[in-house]
């Protein structure tokens, strides 16, 4: 399994080279780098000062690099889903509609890039994938996929298999659904594509949450937007529990207002790569920041790490089975422990950037 770096900050503070120069220093170091972007524009060539293409394309010793071209994966995922159909339909129905015709739809550039970084990573030819984002609210958004596909999952299956119109139809569904699939149970949550979808899942969920696995870097140059929107994507990124490592300060002093992360002053690149190179931070060692959550069964509460918000700023409902924390455009729902479960949040303050919840 790889190490998967990425980049959050607000456009033009620096991210591409940032990235570039992440994957210069480790490939250096004897790891096998895979520098992915997800710009199909000429900038990133002309950057890198090599030809990059759709495929990995080695650019220097144990550095490869890819550019992401979205129609071509829509249209070898779909080949792909085909496949899949064939295997479970007794009558395909998706056979008869090509790859070729597709357009791309709003977040299926998400759903592609996350899937393209899977499967690079289940490759084991790299030790390390530097992701060249967009690095806002969109990355963001990518990252949390699986959690929020989970939670849809367990959430609609559990209200579905509850409700009277499930208890009415299922007798009449199970056999139409042995009839159309090709194999196993009735059970349309049994199917063995179902149950892989949802393994893919969990390892996405698991993978973000560890930060050996998938970790972020803030990039901010010193002019006082990009600084805000760093800081906005540091607590943004708290919702989805993606660690947040540190801060590139590109061509800013290393200054305070990212406590307690790690900051890195950068200097400007002008066309030597060594000296940012060298002011990059140490990739390989387990960063020590605070974790997004930290439950406490002894004393009934819950922190959840909120830097860059304030109260008013956060929402806290209970309306279904689980606690939902809105915190800018963000919206978590809490997998509670089971000793949690099924009580109600009697308490809530924030405080030093912690949301903290009692429960009776």
């Amino acid at each position: 399994m790889a190490l998967i770096l990425t980049f959050l900050g607000k456009g033009g503070s620096g991210r591409s080279t940032c990235a570039i120069a992440t994957a210069k220093k480790l490939s250096d170091q004897g790891q096998r780098v895979l520098l992915l972007s997800e710009d199909a524009g000429p900038g990133f060539g002309m950057l890198l000062e090599r030809e990059v293409d759709i495929a990995p394309t080695a650019v220097a010793p144990n550095l490869w690099a890819v550019q992401l071209q979205f129609v071509k994966l829509l249209e070898q995922n779909w080949e792909q889903l085909k496949k899949l159909e064939a295997q479970y339909l007794r009558d395909p129905f998706f056979k008869a509609v090509y790859g070729q015709e597709l357009s791309l739809l709003p977040g299926m550039d998400q759903a592609l890039t996350l899937n393209a970084l899977r499967e690079y990573d289940l490759s084991g030819d790299y030790d390390v994938i530097v992701h060249d984002g967009p690095g806002d609210q969109a990355s963001l958004r990518m990252w949390g996929m699986p959690a929020g596909i989970d939670w849809y999952f367990r959430r609609f299956k559990q209200v579905f298999q509850a409700s009277q119109f499930s208890k009415a139809v299922m007798p009449f569904l199970q056999p139409l659904a042995g009839a159309v699939l090709s194999g196993g149970s009735g059970d349309l949550f049994a199917q063995p594509a179902v149950q892989q979808g949802s393994g893919f899942v969990g390892q996405g969920i698991a993978a973000v949450k560890d930060p050996m696995r998938v970790r972020a870097y803030l990039v901010s140059s010193g002019d006082d937007m990009a600084m805000a929107t760093a800081r906005y994507l540091w607590g943004a990124a708290q919702q989805i529990e993606l660690t947040v490592a540190g801060v590139l300060l590109n061509r800013a002093e290393a200054i305070a207002r990212f406590e307690p992360l790690s900051t890195y002053g950068l200097p400007a690149y002008t066309g030597d790569w060594q000296p940012l190179i060298e002011a990059l931070p140490d990739y390989t060692s387990r960063p020590s920041v605070p974790a997004s959550i930290d439950i406490d069964l002894a004393t009934s509460t819950v922190r959840l790490f909120l830097p860059s918000f304030d109260k008013k700023q956060i929402q806290l409902t209970q309306y279904g089975p689980e606690v939902t924390i809105e915190a800018g455009d963000q919206r978590r729902n809490l997998a509670l422990p089971q000793a949690l479960q099924g009580r109600s949040v009697t308490g809530a303050k924030f405080q030093s950037g912690y949301l903290i919840l009692s429960f009776g």
